[in-house]
């Protein structure tokens, strides 16, 4: 394929949509809608996106008998779904310091180490460009309701067993819902 050029065509108080425009390697022309965190995307270089755009917080309770997974009314699904603490990284903010303030805001809980990273990846590769950093690690406290009232989270530590379970019966995100999988074996 070979990237001919970009258009804005909306811009909303999240994301923005562009058009892609390219040839396909029989000489079509081609667009392709994707939508992005940036809002002023001129070129491939801004498409690439060099730096995560957010956090998703793989947590483990002190015991390591346990993982944090929340329960989240998700408007773009209509319904409750079932996910990995996560947020976006703010303007001047390192991923650890935004771990560590998503996990306060969604859960109420601590994090009390960082034990992994997880490489960049993807939220959904097949319309958006934005970007994650997946952190590993330990927590404790107490449940506490969301600081936003734009968000219904009900957090959790989930078993094995548990796990297993759910996972029959409720809807997922695809990057928990495949971690769980594995971490439930």
């Amino acid at each position: 394929m070979e990237f001919e050029g970009i258009e804005k065509k909306e811009s909303g108080k999240f994301i923005t949509r562009y058009d892609l425009h390219y040839r396909t390697v029989d000489n079509k022309e081609k667009v392709y809608e994707m939508i992005s965190r940036n809002d002023n995307i001129v070129d491939l270089a801004g498409v690439q996106n060099p730096h995560p755009d957010s956090v998703v917080l793989i947590i483990e309770d002190e015991a390591h008998e346990h993982i944090l997974i929340s329960k989240e009314f998700r408007m773009a699904a209509g319904s409750w779904v079932y996910n990995f603490p996560a947020g976006l990284i703010d303007p001047g903010e390192t991923p650890e310091q935004a771990a560590k303030r998503e996990l306060w805001e969604e859960t109420g809980l601590e994090l009390l180490s960082i034990d992994d990273f997880i490489g960049d990846s993807y939220s959904a590769i097949g319309f958006s460009n934005e970007k994650n950093v997946c952190i590993v690690g330990t927590a404790r406290g107490e449940f506490k309701k969301s600081t936003s009232t734009f968000e219904e989270i009900e957090p959790g530590w989930y078993s094995k067993a548990e796990i297993k379970e759910l996972l029959k019966t409720a809807p997922f995100a695809a990057r928990t819902q495949a971690y769980c999988y594995l971490w439930s074996k």
